[in-house]
């Protein structure tokens, strides 16, 4: 009698867990997408979550996101996904006791869940949670396995070489797939650690189609920086961070700005990192404070303006992992003056939506030279050039159908095996 009741609760165990695997399977799905914040200063993972989020709620999918952050961070309530606000957390890793527990009891109720990012809390504390479980999880690196950090900050590479073994290593080698977002990020992954094993594929990644034109939203942007007005304005719009090459941009610019007097740089972005005065001082060094404008972080309506009302964008990153910045500027039809540091810079260069060269001052300058010296017939070819490129390759519409192309596929793969073990 015993053994039978064992039975019985194996099957219906059994029963579940089949149930739940071939729910995966299925057209709609449940995603849970963990991220360290959702403050909008922190950049590109927040913004493809929120938008790729939004894009696959239209499509009928179930979309909620996981954070570290306080639930009273002021920048919640704006986000148009349902959120679970498990902080406050502890330090830069983001250390709360909230984080396993809520999983363990929640996880099942979704199909997929993805981590954003590596070397915060809420990647390990997933994979304390979830490895165990039939709950299969995905990886977005998010460019944060690129050597330049290695060569960069080697103290701190030592402090993740210990960490490595037994935590982010664990979090990719258990993932059903680590999703990156450019064969270039792929590659790169590799060399940062010597123990490393992935189940690796690569993504589509995009942003949403820029507004349309609009004189007003240009014009009030001017509006806000009168001194930009009749001038040719290359934009840098990003955080002021060294790894995007501030530095070399502004020595850059000082070599270039005899070529067109009209010329003039814009940074537009947060600095997190209290840079701006150091940049500034530079620029005052090299005679051409007058011709730069720091506008600080720009959203909606005039970060819009900004695109409509720039010539081209610039970006001389050192170490770039996508580049939603790069893509909106292409669907804003501005050619796109990019490092080959920046991981679609091969497609880009390929297309040719703008010039690629070295994250130096030497290349910069090129890139810098050859956009204000092009013919006039030649720049108007590459702006439409710019804008295909955006709707070919890099639309959040390809990435929401590949990402669930990638879930869908694990969720088949996961409901096979487990059919036997309801009929055994």
């Amino acid at each position: 009698m015993t053994g039978c009741r064992a039975l019985h609760r194996h099957k219906a165990h059994a029963a579940f867990i089949n149930d739940t695997i071939q729910h995966r399977a299925r057209l709609t799905m449940k995603i849970l997408h963990l991220l360290s914040t959702i403050d909008p200063r922190a950049g590109g993972p927040t913004e493809g979550v929120r938008q790729s989020g939004v894009n696959m709620a239209a499509l009928g999918h179930e979309v909620e996101v996981v954070t570290l952050d306080d639930p009273a961070a002021p920048w919640l309530a704006a986000f148009p996904l349902t959120v679970h606000a498990l902080g406050p957390s502890k330090g830069n890793y983001g250390l709360t006791p909230n984080l396993v527990p809520w999983l363990k009891q929640n996880a099942m109720r979704f199909d997929a869940v993805i981590i954003n990012g590596l070397w915060q809390y809420h990647s390990y504390g997933a994979w304390k949670a979830l490895h165990a479980m039939q709950v299969p999880y995905y990886v977005f690196p998010h460019g944060m396995l690129d050597p330049w950090f290695k060569r960069t900050y080697p103290l701190k590479h030592l402090k993740k070489a210990l960490y490595w073994p037994w935590a982010e290593y664990r979090v990719l080698r258990d993932a059903k797939r680590v999703l990156f977002t450019a064969e270039e990020e792929r590659v790169l992954a590799r060399q940062s650690f010597r123990l490393y094993k992935a189940n690796e594929e690569v993504v589509a990644f995009g942003t949403n189609p820029p507004p349309a034109a609009s004189a007003p939203v240009r014009d009030a942007f001017l509006a806000a920086y009168p001194e930009l007005k009749e001038k040719r304005l290359l934009l840098f719009l990003g955080r002021i961070h060294e790894k995007k090459g501030c530095d070399l941009l502004i020595k850059a610019f000082a070599q270039i700005r005899d070529i067109d007097p009209a010329a003039h740089l814009v940074m537009a972005g947060p600095d997190g990192g209290d840079w701006t005065p150091t940049l500034q001082k530079l620029a005052a060094e090299l005679g051409i404070a007058n011709r730069i404008t720091w506008t600080g972080m720009l959203l909606g309506d005039m970060k819009w303006g900004a695109f409509q009302a720039s010539d081209a964008f610039v970006l001389p990153s050192h170490q770039e992992n996508f580049g939603i910045a790069v893509a909106e500027a292409l669907g804003c039809g501005l050619p796109a003056l990019i490092s080959d540091k920046v991981n679609i810079w091969r497609e880009v260069e390929a297309d040719g939506a703008g010039f690629v060269a070295t994250d130096t001052v030497e290349g910069t300058v090129s890139s810098l030279t050859r956009w204000l010296e092009l013919d006039p017939s030649r720049a108007a070819a590459m702006r439409g050039q710019a804008k295909d490129t955006f709707h070919r390759r890099f639309t959040v519409d390809a990435m929401s159908k590949d990402l669930l192309r990638v879930l869908q596929t694990g969720a088949r793969e996961d409901a096979g095996p487990l059919q036997s073990v309801q009929t055994a």
